[in-house]
Order: C-alpha cells, then structure tokens, then sequence
C-alpha cells in the first residue's frame, strides 16, 4: 500500500477540486504531480502571501551609519582631504594602462550599472513575477526606486558639479562646482538599486541571501570598473555605493505608498474591464441569418413589405392584421 506523499520543491503537485488546503496528499486525492522544470513558471492559482519588509531597528542602524558614511565622503571631498589626495594618485597610476588586456571585457561589463539596459532587463523579470504572483508591487517598487534614484542622485550631481578624472584642470583639486555630473557614480548607484531591488523582493530568506551577495558583487565589480576606466574617481563610487544603499534601506517606507497606487491602478482595470463587458453585452454577438437578435421586428408571412401601411392608423392596421395570421389557442387545441 502506497504512503502518504510529501511536494518537494521541484514538484508541483495538483489536487482534485474537493480536497481541502491542509489535507494530507495521498495517492487518491492526488490528480497529477508535475516534474517538468517549466512547472515553476506556471501563474499561481491565488495570490501568495507575501510578507512585506518592515522598517526594522537592524534596518534603521543600517540606514544610519550609510547616512553618515555619505556625509563624511562629501564633507572629505568639499575640503579636499587626504580622499582627494587619493583620488588623483589613483588616477595618474591609470590603471586601463597598467592593465590593458582587462579594458575590452571591463568595457561591456560596465554596462551592468548602465540605466537603460539593466532597467529594461530588471523590468522583464519583475514583470513576469507580478504576473505570477497576481499584484504590480514588485514593478511598483523599481519604479520607486528609480525614482528616488533619479532625484537623489541627480540633485547631488548637478548641485556639487564636479569634473571628471579626464576633464581634471588642475592636479590635487577637488573639481567641485565646475560644471561637471560624475559625483556621485550613478552607475555604482544604479547598479546598487538595480540588481539589489532583487534581493529586496527575494520571497524567500534563502533567495534573499543569494541575491544579495550577487548585487553586492556586480555594484562592487562596476564602481571598481568606472575607476579602472578612469571615467570616475575613487569617492565617486564611494559616494555611489552610499547612494544607492540608502534607497535600498528606506524602501520600507515607500510600501503604503505602493500598495495605495496598486490598489488605484487594480481598481481602474476592473472598472475598465466592467464597461468592456457591459459594451459587449449591448452588441449582437450573431449576425440575423445564423439566429442572432434581430433589431426589427420579421414581417409577418403573406405580408408585402412594400405595401406596409405607414404612419399610426397603419401601424394599428397592421398589427391587427398580425393578430388575425395567428393561429388561436382553440385551433391549436382542435
């Protein structure tokens, strides 16, 4: 006799419509167990219970050491200290020099931290989560990523200007408030956001971990990359890394935001969908000849259409000659 049987993660395992959730999976209340490895992709039957990251005490000590890490790399960088010092021993070593069999590979990994294509190919896969999962909150969520990517980042970049290495006028100068966009990195921060919000959206604690480590690594690989490239100095990805952590971190605060444009958005679609409905239910789906409604009423038979009566005294007429082409209750019974 058959045991009782357990799903693993790499099955999935369909019932019969009368179990209940909970039952313990036998060989006869069970329909069919999928083994292929496309079964993972399938859209769930009901949304999943998702638990939505909550702004912990863990996660606001985090967030308060990057916050001040942030000010010192900007306060060290307005006063030209030792950071800047390194910055520029940094960029005359030249390291695309010292190094060059690495510059062709270095320069298509880089793109990992480019905006265009890594939101276009973040987008694709968060797309076809919420697809899945049956709710917008993980495009939701990158779009409030960037969004805040966008105006952090950016006020930083045109309010301190600052020139980079291959625009540098002046050897051991800061190049602050010259007209220049490269402090901070917004590929490192990019890069952070990007690849990060995966771990952030992770469902499980194991996905979650892996995820991370894999973000941690391409941010790092592209803020490194910029400096090899010498397309940034050592505190623009400093100021980078920071950047893009403190969206990170402060996301929880943006989820009652998520959920109430979700809940708009969702709520706009059915009403949509409602009216499509309604719409369709107004037009004859048939046409006359195959049964559908008809929109006049059929001539009678032995009536000419051509010498239909017109008018009220001839509407009465003709339905009265309607009422006599009808056989009576009494023949129908004879």
């Amino acid at each position: 006799m058959a045991g009782p049987m357990r799903p693993t993660p790499h099955h999935i395992v369909i019932t019969k419509g009368a179990d209940r959730a909970g039952r313990l999976l036998t060989p006869c209340n069970v329909d069919r167990v999928r083994t292929d490895i496309f079964a993972r992709l399938d859209r769930e039957p009901v949304p999943p219970k998702i638990e939505v990251p909550r702004m912990t005490r863990t996660r606001l000590a985090l967030f308060g050491g990057t916050s001040a890490f942030y000010l010192i790399v900007v306060v060290a960088v307005l006063l030209s200290t030792w950071l800047v010092t390194l910055d520029w021993k940094i960029m005359l070593f030249r390291p695309y020099q010292q190094w060059p069999e690495l510059h062709a590979f270095l320069d298509y990994y880089v793109v990992l931290g480019q905006r265009g294509p890594t939101a276009v190919m973040v987008a694709a896969w968060l797309g076809w989560r919420s697809w899945r999962q049956h709710t917008l909150r993980p495009l939701l969520s990158l779009g409030a990523a960037l969004l805040i990517l966008n105006v952090t980042v950016g006020s930083v970049k045109l309010g301190l200007g600052r020139l980079g290495p291959h625009y540098a006028t002046r050897i051991g100068s800061a190049e602050l408030f010259a007209g220049g966009d490269i402090f901070p990195s917004g590929h490192t921060a990019n890069a952070v956001v990007t690849w990060g919000i995966l771990a952030y959206l992770a469902t499980t604690p194991r996905a979650r971990r892996y995820l991370s480590a894999l973000s941690a690594v391409v941010a790092l690989g592209v803020g490194l990359t910029t400096v090899y490239l010498g397309t940034h100095w050592l505190s623009d990805v400093l100021l980078g890394w920071a950047a893009g952590l403190l969206i990170l971190l402060a996301l929880p605060w943006c989820e009652p935001v998520i959920a109430v444009v979700e809940a708009w958005i969702l709520d706009r679609r059915d009403r949509i969908r409602e009216r499509l409905r309604a719409r369709r239910r107004l037009v004859p789906s048939l046409p006359v000849a195959s049964g559908g409604p008809r929109l006049f009423p059929a001539p009678v038979a032995g009536e000419d259409p051509a010498r239909k009566p017109v008018g009220a005294a001839g509407a009465a007429a003709g339905h009265a000659r309607a009422a006599r082409s009808r056989p009576s209750s009494d023949r129908l019974t004879a």
